[in-house]
């Protein structure tokens, strides 16, 4: 490894962990406001920000769920808000990821256990499978599920009813034009689902 990429690796690590550090400090701001109590992790994790808001004393895990909201709604906004007040700060536009009470750690658990079982249904059928509607970072885990399977997925449909469907590796599109969001396939289905999971990636901040 050269020094040049040495030395951008830790730039960008640091400028993800200064990312961390604005985040936490903004939201250990709006626990206080709400008179909220919690603990607050920094992490980098997948090449950003990474931070978690976890009960520190009993109790604070019930309180703690009017941040998440129904289906984690008051998560995604409190996230965006998060990421809104790094901008501010840093000039550029944040991909920092929250999760409050482990709720992102656990849907992830169960949206996994959701696309493997597509996963196995298309392997046995040979039929497309279309999952529930879910936001951006809630069809990214099954888009990566899919592909470490060696099948190729699609996002369709409109926010906020935009849903996965799973299709067999040989449905995947010969030609990137032809793909939607999708990326050609190569020898399996990880590059198929390249651009669809990564769109479903950006669009956590529009």
């Amino acid at each position: 490894m050269s020094e040049n990429t040495t030395s951008a690796g830790s730039s960008t690590v640091s400028r993800l962990e200064e990312e961390g550090e604005i985040g936490a400090d903004y939201l250990e701001e709006l626990l206080d406001i709400a008179d909220l109590g919690g603990d607050i992790d920094i992490d980098v994790d997948h090449g950003r920000a990474s931070i978690a808001v976890l009960a520190s004393e009993e109790g604070d895990e019930r309180e703690l769920e009017d941040l998440v909201g129904p289906d984690g709604e008051v998560l995604e906004a409190v996230q965006e808000l998060t990421r809104l007040a790094v901008q501010a700060r840093t000039g550029n536009r944040s991909r920092l990821m929250l999760d409050i009470n482990g709720y992102r750690a656990s849907r992830r658990v169960e949206l996994t256990k959701v696309a493997q079982e597509a996963v196995t249904k298309v392997l046995a059928t040979g039929d497309a499978v279309s999952l529930d509607p879910m936001n951006p970072f809630e069809r990214k885990v099954c888009h990566d599920v899919v592909a470490s399977a060696g099948l190729y997925s699609e996002s369709e449909g409109a926010e906020p009813h935009r849903y996965v469907v799973v299709l067999p590796a040989e449905e995947a599109p010969e030609d990137e034009e032809d793909a939607g969001e999708a990326a050609p396939s190569a020898e399996s289905g990880q590059d198929a689902v390249r651009a669809s999971s990564a769109q479903d990636e950006d669009q956590e901040q529009d």
